[in-house]
């Protein structure tokens, strides 16, 4: 049976219009003669997506049962029995109640697909698997329900459905996504304008990078070589000289004129170990792409020019950015060029520019090449070595076989010469010993023999081999002597780069061994340490793919001391380059201490912190404790007093004063308790399943009557909380509000659930409090504004931010609209705990 075809209506936010435009999809399709049937569609009370689901056949849903109450899910099984050709599924990330057929909804989707039923569903951005670091960061909230992103990318047709922020937030305050009294607590909650921005962004970005693998899929498919340009990507070609930062300006430059221009660039090394450019000039190009946006990329490749046309048809580029060439004029006689070549090779597809910089004309780099003999040139000294003495016994014997001894020996030694330039000594011996015996048996009398008759001839060829080798011994003599110059070289620059590192303090570990495997062209680079020599070798850091757990599993491995080894996997060096993994091993160990030398000094740091409290609470104890015991004193000595006759009113004023004084000392102590707790990181929440409406008014006693407003729905789900942590929080956070609130104006405490969490919102219409100081006014010790400072030692909000952290929620500060403070405090719910759709659980679901 052919598997149905899967099509998804992705969008950015709750009430875009994901749903409805999934039923307009479905009346289309109806009207076409489609079989299509609504499985399962939430329509959250929205009128005009209710409206849409009017003509549309609608499968029972099934109802289950789940602590107490009960709730409906799709039945799959009646789907399956239904079998219609088109089945519409809503909020495909949701997890079904347990006991239903499958855990999540995406897993009834497989099972319909399986079934060869074509589904239409919706999902968020933010229900994504791999973006949920991301949107946490964003809004704060960690998404509980979510889709592999498999899943998504498996769908055969994806469409954005998208809308501006500006337009979301006007649709939210019309009431056509949420009842008019949700409407404000989302707006200054998940709906702010930044929020919405930010999930836009990553919506339009995800489904951009779906349409490339689409397009990539299809040209393999298709076997397509040429480049299409459905937008600019631009490669640099860097040779790790100074005029690689100018290539890199200029190619951004070009990539802003178009929509989604994109720049990548590539340094293409020899596949003969050290890189032939100076290390720290590529880490500085390298920061620079990352900065303007681009990627940095790194490849091996014996020829250059074929290796950045192979790379930047790969990509997919249109255009190439490459300097003009910094050779002397002189030079060209090698050959046309990077630059020359790729504009040739190019093709009609991919466009070369080639920009001008300061470094024109004026030479190459001491280090941009290998002085070693190509493989080119040692081909042809061969050909030169063995065949050109036969061709030249063809032409001597041919032309000319009465030019003389001398003469013949001459052009022989010539072509000798020629052989040890091209291809260095072997070639050049190899010449030496083919044109003797030549001359020997076609020019030294008697001829056609390997006799010589005039000993003088005997020393003529003699010194002719003489001379031959000598010289062939010179040339290679040389080019092993300018490889090992160029060697060195390479070394010293990349030593000097590892010292200036090393005095800045600027390679942190995984870069310093990313530098490692780009520098000798390994897969996987790690540094393994172990306690002692019987102890197992653990990883303190790794770069590549599958990197080594084990020296014994590494193709190289270089000691640092007697319990650190730097394990590189790809290949085996050679023994020259081992001297510089020494120098990189070295440095990674000093990396690697200082990271844990910071760590160690963040550690002294907090415990700077904590002596640093300790500190002000003594001086709170020694004079903010003083005003509520000189109260009581001065009380309890007037009471005593036989000097004095007291009324029994002021018997009772007094008794009053000392009790409302004990109250104020046993509140300042009960917070530097528990201040200390949480410094000295002591607290330890008891968890359990509790109700809001049974908490929260228990919270209230220290409060003056009427002074509060409570809206606490009794349908609210079960927290996961300390009840008695979750008191103190309620309590400190309800005094302080009542404290700056206008006397005729209540503060008002209200709960209500968003998705995976209950949110109990503490209003008041007092000052308010600048945004540079929400996050102060948590911070110990510290009053806003002109607090008295009888009116406590700044520990209440301290406390309730530490007890709500402590259970897992988070205590926020934001604007009450139309002037005021409003406390946000987020709590989760307990297991197993869902709120009844539609409730804001909408917030975060479509």
């Amino acid at each position: 049976m052919a598997r149905g075809r899967l099509r998804i209506y992705l969008g950015a936010a709750p009430g875009v219009g994901k749903t409805y435009s999934m039923l307009s999809e479905a009346h289309r399709r109806i009207e076409r003669g489609t079989d299509c049937v609504v499985a399962f569609v939430e329509h959250h009370d929205r009128p005009r997506t209710e409206v849409m689901l009017h003509g549309l056949e609608e499968i029972p849903r099934k109802e289950l049962e789940y602590r107490g109450a009960v709730f409906t899910e799709m039945d799959v099984d009646a789907v399956l029995a239904r079998r219609p050709q088109v089945a519409l599924v809503d909020e495909l990330p949701h997890t079904n109640i347990p006991g239903s057929r499958n855990a999540k909804r995406w897993q009834d989707v497989e099972e319909l697909l399986a079934a060869g039923i074509d589904v239409v569903s919706t999902v968020n951005i933010q229900h994504l698997e791999s973006l949920g670091d991301v949107v946490e960061a964003i809004t704060g909230v960690r998404q509980q329900e979510t889709v592999p992103d498999e899943v998504v990318r498996r769908a055969d047709q994806i469409e954005l459905v998208d809308m501006s922020p500006q337009a979301l937030r006007r649709r939210m305050a019309h009431g056509n996504i949420y009842q008019p009294d949700k409407v404000d607590a989302a707006l200054s909650n998940y709906f702010r304008p930044g929020n919405l921005t930010a999930l836009r962004e990553l919506a339009l970005l995800w489904v951009a990078d779906r349409v490339d693998e689409y397009l990539n899929e299809y040209r393999s498919e298709h076997r397509v070589s040429t480049i299409w340009g459905s937008r600019e990507r631009i490669v640099v070609g860097l040779t790790g000289g100074p005029e690689g930062r100018t290539l890199i300006r200029r190619a951004a430059r070009l990539a802003e004129k178009g929509a989604g221009g994109e720049v990548l660039a590539v340094y293409i090394s020899r596949s003969d170990g050290l890189t032939s450019a100076s290390p720290k000039e590529l880490a500085v190009q390298r920061t620079l792409v990352e900065d303007l946006g681009g990627t940095f990329h790194h490849v091996v490749g014996e020829d250059v020019s074929v290796a950045l046309l192979d790379f930047a048809r790969g990509v997919n580029a249109t255009q190439i950015v490459l300097g003009v060439s910094r050779r002397r004029s002189w030079q060209y006689v090698f050959g046309p060029g990077v630059g020359a070549t790729v504009a040739r090779e190019s093709g009609p597809d991919l466009d070369v520019h080639l920009i001008t910089h300061d470094e024109v004309g004026k030479g190459r780099l001491p280090l941009g090449r290998s002085a070693r003999l190509g493989r080119s040139r040692i081909i042809w000294g061969w050909l030169t070595g063995v065949l050109g003495p036969v061709l030249l016994t063809w032409l001597l014997t041919s032309t000319a076989p009465e030019v003389g001894l001398a003469n013949d020996m001459l052009l022989y030694l010539a072509l000798t010469v020629a052989a040890a330039l091209l291809g260095g000594l072997l070639p050049a011996l190899t010449s030496a010993v083919v044109g003797s015996l030549l001359l020997n048996w076609f020019f030294t009398p008697p001829v056609h023999t390997l006799t010589i008759a005039d000993p003088k001839n005997i020393v003529a060829i003699a010194i002719f081999v003489g001379v031959a080798v000598s010289v062939a011994s010179v040339v290679d003599l040389a080019a092993r002597r300018t490889q090992q110059a160029t060697r060195l070289r390479a070394e010293s620059e990349i030593l000097s780069f590892l010292a200036g590192s090393v005095l800045r303090g600027e390679t942190s570990l995984e870069a310093l061994l990313e530098r490692v495997r780009e520098t000798f062209g390994m897969e996987s680079v790690a540094l393994l340490e172990r306690a002692d020599d019987v102890a197992p070798w653990t990883c303190a850091g790794s770069v590549g793919p599958q990197p080594c757990r084990t020296p014994e599993n590494a193709d190289v491995d270089m000691p640092v001391g007697d319990h650190m080894t730097l394990a590189l996997s790809g290949r085996v060096l050679p023994a020259s380059d081992r001297r510089v993994l020494a120098a990189f091993a070295a440095q990674a160990a000093v990396v690697l201490d200082r990271q844990r030398l910071q760590q160690e000094a963040d550690q002294a740091k907090e415990l700077a912190e904590g002596n640093r409290i300790r500190t002000a609470l003594l001086a709170a104890v020694s004079h903010d404790l003083r005003t509520p015991l000189a109260g009581i004193k001065a009380s309890v000595s007037s009471l005593r007093s036989d000097d004095v006759q007291w009324s029994e009113r002021d018997r009772a004023e007094l008794l009053e004063a000392i009790e409302a004084g004990a109250d104020r000392l046993d509140l300042l102590v009960g917070n530097l308790l528990d201040m200390s707790r949480l410094q000295t990181g002591t607290v330890t929440p008891i968890v359990r399943e509790a109700d809001l409406d049974e908490v929260v008014p228990m919270a209230l006693g220290g409060v003056p009557e009427d002074s509060v407003r409570l809206d606490i729905p009794e349908t609210l789900p079960m927290v996961h909380v300390d009840k008695g942590l979750l008191e103190r929080v309620v309590a400190n956070v309800v005094e302080n509000a009542v404290k700056y609130s206008p006397a005729d104006t209540p503060v008002l405490v209200k709960a209500s659930s968003i998705a995976d969490r209950v949110e109990v919102r503490v209003v008041d219409r007092g000052p308010g409090v600048p945004d540079e100081a929400k996050e102060r006014i948590f911070e110990p010790f510290q009053r806003y504004g002109d607090s008295p400072r009888g009116a406590g030692v700044g520990l209440g909000l301290a406390v309730a931010r530490g007890f709500t952290e402590a259970m897992g929620g988070t205590l926020t500060a934001e604007d009450t609209p139309g002037g005021g403070l409003t406390m946000v405090l987020s709590l989760p719910l307990a297991p197993g705990r869902r709120p009844e759709r539609p409730d804001l659980s909408a917030a975060v679901t479509s």
